[in-house]
């Protein structure tokens, strides 16, 4: 009954070190969970089956979790969750390259540091260097750095 015990909760703290590792990403209840399983485990070696027993117990464990990790990420359950899928897409920039400094145009939205504006027809985002500035206010093109536009309110 006690190799029972022993066994089941090793077994139980190795599927919980897994999901730990592989599924729940952070501490959460399921590592705190497979650290009282192996501990309580090996405690339980040690008190009721004696130090020799303990000892084994103790390195069992470490085989279990090192070997289970091992084998996991050697097996192909790793390979059909994992994501493959390369980003590839851009922005279309292609407005924002029409834009040149000194350009006049009329914010679309508010702009609490970066919004929308229409200049030279072109609806593009924005930031202000001037701070808040609400909806259908005229402003000017500052300068572009890596693409993007600082504005500021146009006082004719």
């Amino acid at each position: 009954m006690d190799l029972l015990i022993i066994s089941t909760l090793i077994i139980a703290a190795v599927i919980l070190f897994l999901v730990e590792l592989f599924v729940v990403p952070g501490i959460s209840i399921a590592g705190i969970a497979a650290l009282v399983c192996i501990c309580y485990a090996n405690y339980y070696a040690f008190t009721n089956l004696g130090t020799i027993a303990g000892f084994i117990t103790l390195g069992i464990s470490i085989i279990a979790c090192v070997g289970s990790l091992i084998w996991f990420m050697r097996s192909k359950m790793l390979d059909k969750i994992a994501l493959k899928k390369d980003i590839d897409s851009t922005i279309d920039r292609s407005a924002e390259k029409k834009i040149k400094v000194g350009d006049t145009g009329t914010s679309t939205t508010r702009l609490a540091q970066i919004g929308y504006a229409d200049i030279n027809g072109n609806i593009v985002e924005v930031k202000s260097i001037d701070g808040f500035l609400n909806e259908k206010t005229p402003i000017i093109v500052c300068r572009i750095i890596d693409g993007v536009i600082m504005v500021k309110q146009w006082k004719n």
